[in-house]
Parts: structure tokens; C-alpha cells; sequence
């Protein structure tokens, strides 16, 4: 499994609509058969600092997440809200070790 945290920085001014963007591409994203968890957590002493916590089941399945036409579309309609380039860390699971622990409910 694989787990990858994305940091999205926003203009102060745009944070609702990138929200909005982002709700639309993180629902999408958990009918893909290999995400198993796409979270969307905002920084309660920065709300235009949102972190993307996606889990997927290997790495073929993260590649395959950028494939897909509802990411591209994503990707384009947030660039211009980007107060800074989107940073990203990769990790591998410890715990809990099954996909079982990791699956998401209903969207």
C-alpha cells in the first residue's frame, strides 16, 4: 500500500472554490478500484493550507489516479488558485497493515 500526503497551498481567496474542486475529484477518485482512502483535511490555523491524504493500494493504482480524466480536470481548474506549487510525501503503511483498516465508506 502506499500512502501519499498532498500539500496544497491556495490563495486566500479562491479556498471555497478549490474545496469545492477538490470534494468533486476526491468522490470521483473512491470509485477508482485501487484508492482505497481519499481524505481532504483543512488546517484549522491556516484554512488555505488543505492536505489531500490519499491511500491506494500499490503504486500502479497511484499512477493509474493520474490517468484518469476527472483528475486532469481537477488538476487544471485549481492551478490558477495555487498560491504555491502542491508538495507531496510519499509513505509506506506500518499499521494498520491490511487494506481492510484503510477502506473508506460510502463517499
Amino acid at each position: 500500500m502506499l500512502v501519499v500526503h498532498v500539500h496544497a497551498r491556495i490563495r486566500p481567496e479562491r479556498v471555497e472554490d478549490f474545496l469545492a474542486a477538490t470534494l468533486v475529484n476526491a468522490r470521483a477518485s473512491l470509485a477508482e478500484p485501487g484508492v482505497l482512502r481519499f481524505d481532504v483535511i483543512q488546517d484549522q490555523a491556516d484554512p488555505a493550507h488543505v492536505v489531500l491524504a490519499e491511500v491506494y493500494r500499490d503504486d500502479d493504482a497511484s499512477a493509474a489516479h493520474k490517468l484518469t480524466p476527472h483528475y486532469a480536470a481537477w488538476r487544471d481548474s485549481v492551478a490558477e488558485m495555487m498560491a504555491a506549487p502542491r508538495d507531496s510525501t510519499r509513505y509506506s503503511v506500518v499499521f494498520p497493515a491490511g487494506s481492510e483498516g484503510w477502506a473508506s465508506g460510502s463517499p
